[in-house]
């Protein structure tokens, strides 16, 4: 991808304070697009306000009127946002009898209803401004296939699967592109921990054909071109990047 890419893409990116999400809001910025930023982390607060395109807002996703902030000050400033990466999201492991509705209902609104709702308030402010724009949203390979004690997450991404593939068709002639991405094991925040369990790290590299886990840059590149005017015919797809995973 070209340095100045992504120089017409004003982009709202969640889940921007560790792993993929991250890693994206500086190679984002490098590629020349500007980024809205929403973290849980005061930390990244301070690390990124005083930066070149970004501007970060501390909060959770499921606080839709900060949400609407956000979109509101994109207007103010005509920096109009054209394109979401619902990144954030929670991992919740419980065994299937022990996963109340409760538990269900709180990975649920993280992993599904907030990104519902961000759709949702984008589709109807790029119609106001008659924008064109892309979504892309992050759902796994656990959405994918089944996994011990992870139904309520599995779960939340096969919806958020199916929820994009719809809005895809139905927005596909309003100029607005959705697509969902599935990564497999990368090597984010908790990789280092998770490679001290050599059982199960072990397992993970032999159940992965290309024997590695990805990185974030390999994440990143693929969220960045489905953003990109490069992919414009692309939409409702769903696309694993897992090195294989999936297929073996």
């Amino acid at each position: 991808m070209n340095k100045n890419e992504l120089s017409n893409k004003v982009i709202l990116l969640t889940g921007a304070g560790k792993g993929i999400g991250r890693y994206l809001v500086d190679s984002l910025r490098d590629k020349g697009g500007y980024v809205y930023a929403v973290t849980r982390s005061k930390q990244d607060l301070k690390d990124l306000k005083n930066k070149k395109n970004i501007k970060v807002y501390y909060g959770d996703v499921r606080n839709f009127s900060l949400i609407k902030k956000i979109f509101k000050h994109s207007q103010s400033s005509k920096n109009y946002i054209n394109s979401i990466i619902n990144n954030a999201g929670i991992r919740q492991r419980e065994q299937f009898v022990n996963l109340d509705q409760k538990k269900l209902k709180e990975v649920f609104d993280v992993n599904f209803f907030s990104i519902f709702e961000i759709m949702k308030i984008f589709a109807i402010f790029s119609k106001k401004n008659k924008l064109k724009g892309s979504i892309v949203n992050v759902g796994s390979i656990v959405g994918e296939t089944g996994f011990d004690s992870l139904s309520g997450y599995s779960a939340s991404k096969g919806a958020l699967k199916s929820l994009t593939m719809s809005f895809a068709v139905e927005f596909a002639k309003k100029n607005i592109r959705a697509n969902i991405i599935n990564p497999g094991f990368t090597e984010t925040s908790y990789f280092h921990k998770f490679k001290k369990k050599k059982k199960l790290y072990n397992w993970t590299i032999n159940k992965i054909p290309m024997g590695r886990w990805g990185k974030p840059r390999e994440i990143a590149n693929l969220v960045e071109f489905l953003i990109s005017d490069s992919s414009s015919y692309i939409t409702g797809e769903s696309i694993n990047i897992d090195g294989g995973w999936l297929n073996s």
